[in-house]
């Protein structure tokens, strides 16, 4: 993004989060109605948008209106594969045109991450709309039970839903009958069942402690300045650098993709845990308690740090990266793709993502890795599982290879196009023990001549 447009952004989150106090203390369920607790919360976010994104924010608005004529006119019966189509279709529309007719790779103002989180909540409220009104009890698995909804929201309910101040700029998906129980003050129902230490989870009584903000927002603000301080000591764009290839081993190399990749997360850590403070600000995000009693503000959380830096395979990696949005996938397409859902997710998720060739070539590659993954572990894995000392070799190997087979997955996505993630993959398929030196070069040469594509690296935001 350009700086202008990241500064509108950071200081819309920032008013949202103190905007997020204030309606947590004066607009709280105990003080209000659920009613002016919904009006609030939409044009407020309708207004945040409008700042960041000028007009481009209508889009918002286009869509969700369109989808929501569409479950009205359409039934219950198939409305959530007509607005899975349409949602998916107008992102997908307004990404290409954002790519192909505006600059490549940098624009003032990108609309379209918005929108990737509206397209999640509205396919999956129509999902749920589906599951509680047309299917019978039987045919449901009990977390689409416990999703399912029974009536049909109001337009206001679905504008809310949608566009609330606490997720318009950067998400995460929430389940609508939570967002709905958060604006009425009533309990989550899949909290009821964790009660400890005489605790309850009773109509207005929980509100976040200022232990949870303030931890929150001190991993944003640590977040931020790695990324400032380390992102352009370990560019990118450097692992397909000629000079670099042809004069560095091939183990500092891959040493250095890793410390590469690993300077591209903080932005995400930054923006996520920001959008998780300004949710728990809100009161929204209490996930019931732990075994000590302390209660959890993580029912909307996009990540855990900890289990993505020193996750030991593929699936636990992915599981703590991203959380909603991987919820958003099994809800919508794996647990309910008949034919290889595996494939299916990894396809839509490059879809949703955009219009860049290196979306698709990640998530192809991520079919296979994950394939490979689950065939090692499963084959592998119960040799080391005899002692704590072979299993903590195990832990350790595989921690380097999911490192490692991360950083080669993700390189497209960041570099965008076809031209340079192919030439990152072909000049480390040419590196061999021995190779002459002028060979290596002279082969990377011919292939920047071949496929030499100007690289682009796109924000999160």
């Amino acid at each position: 993004l350009s700086f202008h447009s990241l500064v509108n952004f950071v200081v819309c989150q920032l008013f949202a989060l103190l905007t997020a106090f204030w309606f947590r203390l004066y607009l709280h369920p105990s003080k209000t109605s659920p009613f002016v607790r919904h009006v609030v919360a939409t044009l407020l976010g309708l207004y945040f948008a409008l700042f960041c994104f000028g007009w481009y924010a209508l889009h918002f608005l286009v869509q969700s209106g369109l989808t929501y004529g569409i479950m009205i006119l359409t039934g219950v019966e198939h409305m959530h594969k007509y607005c899975l189509v349409v949602a998916l279709g107008y992102l997908s529309f307004c990404q290409i045109t954002r790519v192909y007719v505006f600059d490549y790779g940098m624009y003032s103002a990108d609309f379209t991450g918005p929108m990737m989180v509206i397209t999640q909540k509205i396919t999956s409220l129509a999902f749920e709309i589906h599951d509680g009104m047309c299917r019978k009890e039987e045919q449901l698995t009990p977390n689409q039970k416990l999703l399912a909804i029974r009536r049909m929201p109001s337009l206001l309910e679905y504008f809310s839903y949608n566009c609330n101040f606490m997720g318009i700029l950067a998400g995460p998906t929430s389940s609508y009958n939570d967002y709905i129980a958060f604006i009425e003050g009533t309990p989550c129902r899949h909290n009821k069942d964790h009660q400890t230490n005489g605790k309850t989870n009773g109509r207005h009584k929980q509100d976040p402690s200022p232990n949870v903000i303030v931890r929150k927002l001190a991993t944003c603000f640590f977040s931020l300045m790695v990324f400032l301080s380390v992102c352009k000591v370990f560019p990118v764009e450097r692992n397909i650098d000629d000079d670099f290839i042809a004069n560095t081993p091939f183990y500092a190399q891959v040493v250095y993709l890793y410390l590469s990749m690993l300077t591209t997360r903080p932005k995400y850590y930054f923006v996520w845990t920001l959008a998780d403070a300004i949710n728990n600000a809100a009161g929204f995000g209490f996930n019931g308690y732990n075994s000590d009693g302390s209660p959890r503000w993580d029912l909307i959380s996009n990540l855990r740090i900890t289990d993505i830096e020193f996750a030991t395979s593929f699936k636990m990696f992915l599981d703590n990266w991203n959380i909603q949005t991987a919820h958003w996938l099994k809800r919508v397409c794996y647990e309910r793709c008949p034919y290889n859902p595996t494939a299916a997710t990894f396809i839509l998720s490059a879809m949703w993502h955009g219009a860049y060739p290196g979306y698709y070539l990640t998530f192809l590659t991520g079919i296979v890795v994950t394939l490979a993954a689950r065939a090692m572990r499963h084959n592998v894995r119960p040799y080391f599982l005899g002692s704590p000392s072979h299993k903590l070799l195990y832990d350790g190997i595989t921690w380097a290879g999911t490192q490692i087979a991360i950083c080669y997955t993700v390189v497209p996505f960041v570099l965008l196009s076809v031209g340079p993630s192919m030439k990152f993959y072909s000049s480390h398929l040419q590196l061999r023990p021995g190779q002459d030196k002028a060979k290596q070069f002279d082969n990377i040469q011919q292939h920047r001549v071949t496929h030499g594509v100007k690289t682009n690296i796109q924000s999160i935001i």
